[in-house]
Order: structure tokens, then sequence, then C-alpha cells
């Protein structure tokens, strides 16, 4: 059985524009190649990425776990929508997938001696893409809910929560989930975020308020140039997105977090499809393998998001 590691990360440091941030990181489309225009306007300064080639590269093939895959699997097709730093985007050339969910996958693969192949693809589209063979997992901060579970399998490796992002300075007054009725709200289509924004819209109404007036669509790049452009009062987004792009986009002058805990808070799982048990217990054990060892903490340390580290890699713990 053939199975040889795929550098992903093996380059030097590369550099990511804010325009990258705020307009051009696909998700609507199956192109691994993104559109690097400037949208919503850009940063004259770039956000380093961190060099964490060592780290991954460094990982070695378990045997026992490799040969206990699938013959016929000699690659691993990972279904993402990469748009979402620093969880995962484009470097700067614009087709090389970065973050510390690249990283994590890519260590996953290193341990199991499978090559890493990236297919960007719409958020709401992957679960589909995992029924029907298209990709054999995916990594894309998609929070492991009990609902979902219902369709696939996770494997959990985060824990995270929604977070109201707003315009610097905060010109529409949001300071808790509360004040958002009435707002102008974007979110991305199929996430937590949505179903969020559908019951508090639902609160509101019941307590005899303005509903929230939500736009969802397919990429988090587009949320962001409608509320700085004040065409939406805030965007839901996932906690480490919305702090890394309110520090990065605009040298942090175009948008903050509200300073609240975190809602809904709970797992993200790489997703598998259900009848592929021996390729999830392989990455269950992968994972746990990189927790014990100390190379997933490297990783969420280089990329600063140790706050949502897990202990234990968990199947179905949502």
């Amino acid at each position: 059985m053939s199975r040889n590691r795929l550098p992903l990360r093996a380059a030097v440091p590369v550099a990511l524009t804010t325009a990258l941030l705020l307009a051009g990181c696909g998700g609507g489309d199956d192109d691994a190649a993104a559109d690097s225009g400037s949208g919503g306007g850009s940063s004259s300064a770039d956000s380093a990425v961190p060099d964490t080639s060592d780290v991954v590269g460094g990982v070695e093939e378990d045997p026992a776990l490799a040969e206990g895959l699938p013959a016929d699997l000699t690659s691993l097709s990972i279904g993402s929508n990469v748009q979402s730093p620093p969880n995962n985007f484009y470097a700067e050339d614009g087709t090389t997938p970065v973050g510390f969910e690249v990283d994590i996958i890519t260590a996953i693969g290193n341990k199991l001696g499978l090559d890493v192949e990236y297919s960007d693809m719409a958020f709401d589209s992957l679960i589909t893409g995992l029924q029907t063979g298209r990709v054999d997992a995916t990594i894309a901060g998609m929070n492991d809910t009990p609902e979902r579970q219902g369709s696939i399998d996770f494997v959990d490796y985060f824990e995270s929560g929604i977070t109201i992002m707003v315009q610097k300075g905060n010109p529409a007054g949001i300071e808790a989930s509360a004040d958002l009725c009435g707002q102008a709200i974007a979110v991305v289509q199929g996430t937590t975020q949505e179903d969020f924004a559908a019951e508090q819209s639902a609160e509101c109404e019941a307590n005899g308020e303005e509903p929230l007036a939500v736009t969802a669509t397919p990429s988090d790049s587009q949320n962001q140039t409608q509320l700085r452009t004040g065409r939406v009062d805030a965007i839901l987004n996932d906690l480490p997105t919305a702090v890394y792009i309110s520090q990065t986009a605009g040298d942090g002058e175009y948008f903050e977090t509200v300073d609240q805990d975190p809602i809904n808070g709970g797992p993200y799982g790489i997703g598998l499809n259900k009848e592929d048990t021996a390729l999830r217990d392989a990455i269950q054990q992968a994972l746990q393998q990189l927790i014990d060892d100390g190379t997933y903490g490297e990783i969420l340390e280089a990329w600063d998001v140790t706050s949502g580290a897990v202990d234990q890699a968990t199947v179905n713990g949502g």
C-alpha cells in the first residue's frame, strides 16, 4: 500500500493580504483559486502567517493506523469552505490553503500516511459532499450538533461559539444578543449562525420587538463587505474568525467584536460519512496521538487559538 505525504505547508512563511480577508476567499465555487479583488477595500499592511512547516512536516506515519485504512484509500480528499481565517483561508498566492484547521488535517494525514487534497465548496454543500462520496472528510469550522449527527459523523477537534462582529466603534450600539432585534444581520448559509439568527428573531417578536432582518450569503467575505459598507449592522460569526478579522482587517480599524460570552458554544468536528467507520476511527486515533504528543497544542499556539483546545478527540460529542 503506497501512501505518500503531501507537504501542503512545506514552503517558507507566506503573507496574507487583507484583500483576501475581505473579498476573494472563495466558498461559493469549487475552484481552489481565489479572486483576489479588493471588494470592501484593503490595508497596506500584511498579516503574517505562522510557519508551522516543521511542526506539521515532522509528524511521522503510524504504520498500525495506516494499515487499518481501506486498501484503496491512497489520499484524503477534504471538503472545506476556504474563507475563514485563522481556521482556513488562502495564502497570498490565492491557491494554497492555510490556517490551523489546514495544519491539523495535514498533520492527521501525515500520521495516516495519506496525501491531503482540498476541495473548496459552499458550506451548505459539505454534508452532501460527504454523503455522495465526493470528499472523504470535511474540516470547515462546522459545529458538531445532534441534528447534523443524523446525517454524518464527527471527530471533534476544537471548541468555539458564535460571536457578534460590528463596525469599529459599534455605531449600531449592539452590546448583547438582545440588541439584535430590528437590526440587519448577515450570516453564512447553512451555519449554526443562521439557525441562531432565526431563533433570536423569533424571541424578539415574542417579546413585542422587531425581528432581525437576516441576509444569508454563501461567503463570509461578502458579509464583511456588507458590514463595512453599512448594508448590515452586524455579522454573526465563529469566535476565532471574528477575533482574527477584527484584529487584522484594515490594521484593526474596520471591525470589532461585541464583548460577551460566546453564544451556543460547542465543538467543531471533522465530518465523515457514517459508513466510513474505519476512516473515522483512524482519524480520531491520529488526532488523539497529536494531542497527546503536543503537536496539536503547538499548532494552536502558533495560530493563537489555544483557548479552543480540547483534551480528547471525541466522536459525536456535540
